[in-house]
This record gives C-alpha cells, sequence and structure tokens, in this order.
C-alpha cells in the first residue's frame, strides 16, 4: 500500500485546474459577482448531494459566521434542510427538492450554486433551471468531463478528476478562495497587511 500516491494524484489535478483556472480566472469574476449580490442586499443559495452537500453547508457557515476575521454576516442559504428534503422528496419526489428551494427563498438578483461531481444530478440540473427561470446568477461546480450541466450556468468550474472524493476536495478548495475573494473586496481591512 502506497498511500502517497493518492497525494500526488490530487496535486496533479490541482495543477491542470489551476493552468485552466489562471486563463480563465473564473473564482475571481465569481467572487466579484458575489460581493456585488451581497453589497445589493441579495443572497447566495447553494446545493448538492452527500458529500457535496456537507461542502455547501460548509460554505454557507463561513459567510453566516466568521471565515477569518470578524466582520458582519452576509446572507446565505444552503438547501439541506432535512424537513424540506424529505417534505418534498415524499410529495414531489428527489429530482426537485433543491428546485423547489429555489423556488421559495431564490429572487431575481440572487447567486445559486450547484454542486454536482457528475454534472448529471437531475436534483441540481432542475435546480439550476429553476434559478435561471427565477433570475439567479447561476455557477456550477462540476467533475470530470461536465456532464448535463456543463454550458448551462454563467459560470463553471469543471474539475476533471475521476473521482468524486478528489473533485470534492478541489470544490471545498474553490468554495474557500470564493469567500476570501468576496472578504477581500467586501472588508479589505481584515486582509491588511497580508
Amino acid at each position: 500500500m502506497n498511500l502517497i500516491t493518492p497525494y500526488k494524484t490530487e496535486l496533479e489535478l490541482l495543477k491542470k485546474f489551476i493552468e485552466e483556472e489562471e486563463e480563465r480566472k473564473e473564482t475571481e469574476k465569481v467572487a466579484k459577482k458575489l460581493a456585488d449580490i451581497f453589497t445589493k442586499g441579495n443572497k447566495v443559495l447553494i446545493c448538492g448531494n452527500g458529500g457535496s452537500n456537507c461542502d455547501a453547508m460548509h460554505f454557507i457557515e463561513e459567510f453566516t459566521g466568521r471565515f477569518r476575521k470578524e466582520r458582519r454576516a452576509l446572507p446565505a442559504i444552503s438547501i439541506s434542510d432535512p424537513s424540506h428534503i424529505t417534505c418534498v422528496a415524499n410529495d414531489y419526489g428527489f429530482d426537485y427538492v433543491f428546485s423547489k428551494g429555489v423556488e421559495a427563498y431564490g429572487k431575481e438578483g440572487d447567486m445559486f450554486i450547484g454542486i454536482s461531481t457528475s454534472g448529471n444530478s437531475t436534483n441540481v440540473i432542475k435546480a439550476v433551471e429553476q434559478a435561471k427561470a427565477q433570475g439567479l446568477v447561476t455557477v456550477a461546480l462540476l467533475g470530470k468531463d461536465g456532464g448535463k450541466l456543463k454550458g448551462q450556468c454563467d459560470y463553471e468550474f469543471i474539475v476533471p478528476g475521476k473521482t468524486s472524493d478528489r473533485v470534492q476536495e478541489i470544490h471545498m478548495m474553490i468554495l474557500h478562495i470564493i469567500i476570501e475573494g468576496v472578504e477581500r473586496i467586501m472588508f479589505p481591512e481584515n486582509y491588511e497587511g497580508e
């Protein structure tokens, strides 16, 4: 057993992603857009299945709580409430658990982020469709080749990993760097001296 190999695999995947990101600058674009959305009094919604759901919840608590230093809380909602998920899954089917959340909480000018390591999660696809119909800015965090969601959002990140775990590790890094970017724009005093 050689458990150094997974680190090397992740490092190579990250290097490949960074090379592409240096040209596209998608992280910077999303951070600027989200800072503008917050400044206008709007919010961000986010969702994903399984581990991506955990990443979604982690992302929002960094905004509603604290990331690195004190600052005011920012409006962010993860569509992950168990009573909502089970109610909608029971009444409409699991494919609608996120789109009904977007329908309930989303408004024009908000941002919606959908996470799917395959790009093929039907419930995330339907949430993107609902977000677009309601005038939300859409962002996708995808894996592998981007799947069915590739090209469907205003902004997208495709991590070309072969397995969900490696993709999710880079997704969480992307989300953390977006948060840092938003804070650097809105709360520059928190980064003085760095």
